[in-house]
């Protein structure tokens, strides 16, 4: 068995039998004018954070949503596109898209405005999407890109990549991890499905997504996740686990390399009424200006003493240079 088919498993379980924070962790729902979260979504809700962001929403976006869990964040996205098929919903696990159509019917009794028509439900494979090429606004994935080995990864991303338009958005929430994992953490299919053994570094996991082409990515948050700790886990240490929510952006790539947001700004205290380092950055005095890390580096390498560059905050929340 390979551990695909580990992770169809334990999904095939999780849609049969609700387990409140299998593998991932419970957040707080958005809460949106008129939209009501039946609970059983709310105990299928299998991520590790959320990748609903309004600002990523406007103007009916058409959106795909990989991994469909209990269908909490389809019906999310529905909320910003209330048209038939405005949202698709891919999953491998034939039970969990059976669970999402059941409980998008109590979903239609809680909320008026909702209609199960909103989210086309397709069985399909993150690896070879269902999906036509350039069709796609917002593609968004929680807690299941983690779990896939390198060479899968990358084809996941890449097939992502594909479907989306230009300019379009990668909306995603995974596990990520600093430390090294040992052979036997790694090679444990079970904890692997389970979002636990498969956490990259944050570089790491951002590298495979400028590899494929996004242009521009933005971290959004960074939080505590989990600890693999000796006594429970295959392991001589303690090791701390993360999840972030980040947003790749199919922008065409610079010449220069890809702009990472990882919450950094720059504020110009000098004596004139604003610096402007003649590449498109201005910067007024004494308001911070949220700047990518190239950009960052650059500022730092003119050497100057009146112009302060903060640290990576990890939660970018949009606007700034670039």
């Amino acid at each position: 068995m390979s551990y695909l088919d580990a992770t169809v498993d334990v999904y095939k379980e999780a849609a049969l039998t609700p387990d409140v924070g299998l593998c991932c962790t419970t957040n707080p729902i958005w809460e949106l004018p008129g939209l009501k979260i039946p609970r059983i979504m709310q105990e299928m809700n299998y991520g590790c954070g959320s990748t609903v962001n309004a600002r990523d929403l406007t103007n009916e976006p058409k959106m795909l949503y990989v991994g469909v869990g209990g269908g909490m964040e389809l019906l999310q996205f529905a909320y910003f596109n209330r048209n038939k098929g405005g949202v698709v919903g891919v999953d491998v696990v034939d039970e969990m898209l059976e669970a999402s159509r059941v409980n998008f019917k109590e979903a239609e009794e809680l909320n008026p405005w909702f209609k199960s028509e909103f989210v086309d439900l397709k069985k399909g494979d993150a690896l070879n999407l269902p999906v036509e090429d350039n069709t796609i606004d917002v593609a968004a994935q929680n807690c299941l890109f983690n779990i896939f080995k390198a060479e899968d990864l990358k084809k996941a991303i890449e097939e992502m990549y594909r479907v989306l338009k230009p300019h379009g958005r990668l909306v995603m929430s995974d596990p990520t991890c600093e430390q090294p994992m040992n052979e036997e953490l790694r090679n444990d299919d079970r904890l692997r499905a389970l979002c636990l053994s498969g956490s990259l570094p944050i570089a790491e996991y951002v590298k495979a997504l400028t590899d494929v082409g996004f242009g521009t990515i933005e971290i959004r948050a960074r939080k505590p996740y989990r600890i693999l700790n000796p006594g429970d886990y295959p392991t001589d240490e303690l090791i701390y686990i993360e999840s972030i929510e980040i947003a790749a952006i199919k922008d065409p790539m610079p010449a220069d390399g890809p702009c990472i947001f990882t919450g950094k700004a720059a504020i110009y205290y000098g004596s004139e009424e604003y610096f402007d380092d003649k590449k498109g950055h201005v910067l007024l005095k004494n308001q911070p200006l949220a700047i990518c890390d190239k950009t960052a580096q650059a500022i730092a390498d003119l050497g100057r003493n009146d112009i302060f560059i903060s640290e990576s905050t990890f939660h970018y929340d949009g606007g700034g240079c670039c």
